[in-house]
């Protein structure tokens, strides 16, 4: 399975067309999917930006009819927005910990969130990541975590995550407290955009919104 993600800043005041425009292709946006196999395609929203994602069976080359659809099906929005990073260029991805991915949503809680690097660190968030890849020592997560992954475009970070609701526990002292140091060391190198640890800095961040999901 390959992961595809994208990008976007919404200009100022087009918001509201944006997510009209979204609407109005979205039939024909969603037959597009379809005859070109594309899954799990979401798309998300927090302040002024927007970030989308959806899986494929592999690389596969549009036809130049399907290209132009798409080109027709991007034309009809993209003067209400500039782009981050375009779809079918990959971010980089930072993190991954793809676990088994659960085939069925239904018993998904999806989770997506935002942040912004501070100038210069970039390296070192992708350092600390690295270091939770190394110390899981190639085992595969079980869950409830699954088809966890963190990209970075623009000076932005983006992370998406499917959480089994079947086996979420209760955090333990332990799992607060590592929760709670993890996100303090990484304040020192990023500002959240989204409201993820508002419980531990007593700020108010938007919440990250799903416009628009096909499975």
């Amino acid at each position: 399975m390959e992961r595809h993600t994208f990008a976007m800043k919404v200009k100022t005041g087009q918001m509201d067309e944006y997510r009209k425009r979204l609407g109005e292709i979205w039939p024909e946006l969603t037959s597009f999917l379809d005859r070109n196999q594309v899954r799990n395609f979401s798309i998300w929203n927090a302040e002024d930006l927007i970030f989308g994602y959806y899986e494929t069976d592999g690389v596969r080359a549009l036809s130049p009819e399907e290209e132009a659809v798409k080109g027709r099906l991007t034309g009809t929005m993209e003067d209400t927005f500039d782009w981050i990073s375009v779809p079918g260029e990959a971010m980089r991805l930072m993190y991954h910990d793809f676990g088994i991915v659960r085939k069925s949503k239904e018993l998904i809680r999806h989770r997506m969130f935002m942040t912004r690097l501070k100038p210069g660190c970039e390296e070192e968030y992708k350092k600390r990541h690295d270091g939770l890849i190394e110390k899981r020592g190639g085992t595969v997560t079980q869950g409830p975590d699954s088809n966890f992954s963190i990209w970075c475009a623009g000076g932005y970070i983006f992370g998406y995550d499917e959480i089994d609701t079947t086996m979420e526990k209760e955090p333990t002292e332990a799992d607060r407290a590592f929760t709670v140091e993890w996100e303090t060391r990484q304040l020192e190198i990023m500002d959240w955009i989204t409201n993820d640890v508002d419980w531990l800095t007593g700020e108010h961040h938007a919440a990250s919104v799903r416009l628009a999901w096909h499975a």
